[in-house]
């Protein structure tokens, strides 16, 4: 092998989320719409179904494949849902989200800001992944973070 190749290729960061869904080339539309998404590339396999696609959100790839349980890839909507769930910091987190929910993610947790510093809420798209969408809006000290930690746990018991 050549020794002037990079071990993590241009672009890519050391973490690259890999996604399986029932109909990945449907899940490629709708992050297109949600989120922005731009498509790299992708690569037909057995029946005209997706093997393999790439996507970028922002400045990160996300790989994308067809669920298939002949070589083992299982989406959310095979199992039951995804324990797993992507945070994406985003310029404009009201626009990102008025965007996401027009193009059919599912609210799970409202639009806030939260005592850490962004606004964030989750969503789930029509596929079963999990995403929550945030802005950094204040930098705090970890004695802030806390008191407002202690203030939304207090407000969590009264409920």
């Amino acid at each position: 092998m050549a020794s002037n190749v990079k071990p993590i290729p241009s672009g890519y960061h050391t973490i690259t989320p890999h996604l399986v869904a029932r109909d990945s080339a449907a899940a490629i539309d709708f992050y297109k719409k949600a989120f922005g998404a731009e498509e790299l590339m992708r690569m037909p396999g057995p029946g005209g179904k997706i093997m393999h696609a790439e996507i970028k959100i922002g400045n990160s790839i996300v790989m994308l494949a067809e669920e298939n349980a002949e070589w083992g890839c299982r989406g959310p909507a095979s199992l039951g849902g995804s324990p797993v769930s992507f945070y994406i910091y985003v310029e404009n987190v009201d626009a990102a989200w008025k965007r996401a929910v027009d193009a059919g993610a599912k609210v799970t947790m409202p639009l806030a800001d939260m005592f850490w510093g962004d606004r964030m809420g989750n969503l789930e798209d029509p596929f079963g992944h999990k995403w929550s969408l945030a802005q950094h809006v204040a930098d705090l000290t970890p004695e802030q973070v806390k008191k407002g930690q202690e203030a939304w746990m207090a407000q969590m018991k009264a409920k």
